[in-house]
């Protein structure tokens, strides 16, 4: 359609809330796949987008994983970077200045090694007035209760979102791991113990192996696997969270265009995240936001939570 032609049609809208956060339309980065922020501006603008996610946060600074940590794969990448951030300290001072600057809502990804780290970071965010809400990484192993990843046991994700909730105020995002048995079990847990809002998928476990040197791909051995591979996947397990809950979802996993984004949607997502896609092309997003509000005006459409949830079974 021309520019002309779109000019004099009424443009959808395609705003959404997710968790008391309004957003100007459904997209936004996945965390640890923009850093900042301000690593994009040279080919974005930040205000274009229906919020911002940081890279994922901690309490002190991680250096994360040795060399090699991203390889390439079949429709997608692994990646062991091991959360490298610069810290709670760093991040006040030296990122949200920048972040603030802006006027879409900004979340920050965060995460702990035990339920103490958890509880500060959450009340550290609780009194940065600039971020809009937090999203909860519980893939993360409890070191103090021998290594089990808080996601993978609903005990342990109930009890690190209850107090994660206890010391914050603001909406709360969790983020669930595939590597599970039954997603909704998780979800149901996280629900109940206080999240406002579930984003579902985080990357699935995987390894690559160097057929030549037979050693592994990455030197953590194993690594998270994204991309485009993970799609499906990633649509199945939001559509079982979105029939098990009542709180919001936000869909993330291999999404590259528009029409990936909208089959999270159509499964219940109330709003999508875009991440490896981002490394191919830094302006993804962008075109995936096009692309919903043409596929809206094409069916007639001027509102996109007509999509949101219009699965036909």
């Amino acid at each position: 359609m021309t520019t002309s032609k779109m000019a004099n049609l009424k443009r959808p809208n395609l705003s959404v809330e997710v968790a008391g956060i309004k957003m100007r339309n459904p997209v936004m980065p996945a965390s640890g796949t923009f850093g900042y922020g301000e690593e994009y501006t040279p080919f974005l603008d930040l205000n274009q987008l229906g919020a911002v996610v940081t890279k994922g946060l901690s309490l002190r600074p991680k250096a994360g994983n040795a060399m090699p940590r991203i390889t390439e794969t079949v429709s997608g990448m692994l990646n062991a970077i091991g959360l490298q951030n610069v810290g709670i300290d760093a991040f006040i001072r030296d990122k949200v200045p920048f972040l603030s600057r802006f006027e879409t809502p900004v979340i920050v990804n965060f995460f702990g090694n035990s339920l103490e780290e958890y509880g500060e970071v959450a009340a550290r965010l609780n009194d940065i007035s600039a971020i809009a809400g937090v999203e909860l990484n519980i893939s993360c192993p409890n070191v103090k209760q021998g290594g089990i990843v808080f996601g993978t046991d609903p005990a342990a994700a109930s009890e690190v979102v209850s107090l994660v909730r206890s010391r914050l105020q603001k909406p709360l995002i969790v983020k669930l791991t595939p590597n599970v048995t039954d997603i909704t079990v998780i979800a149901r847990a996280v629900e109940e113990a206080g999240a406002d809002a579930i984003c579902c998928i985080n990357t699935l476990t995987g390894m690559s192996i160097d057929v030549r040197s037979r050693k592994p791909s990455l030197a953590n051995k194993t690594g998270g696997l994204s991309g485009p591979a993970i799609r499906p996947v990633a649509v199945r397990m939001v559509y079982q969270v979105a029939q098990t809950v009542k709180i919001p979802v936000i869909g993330v996993g291999g999404i590259v265009n528009a029409m990936d984004a909208l089959e999270f949607l159509i499964v219940g997502a109330t709003a999508v995240q875009v991440g490896t896609a981002n490394f191919i092309d830094p302006t993804a997003m962008i075109s995936v936001i096009d692309g919903i509000e043409q596929f809206c005006i094409d069916e007639g459409m001027d509102d996109i939570h007509q999509l949101i949830g219009s699965l036909q079974l």
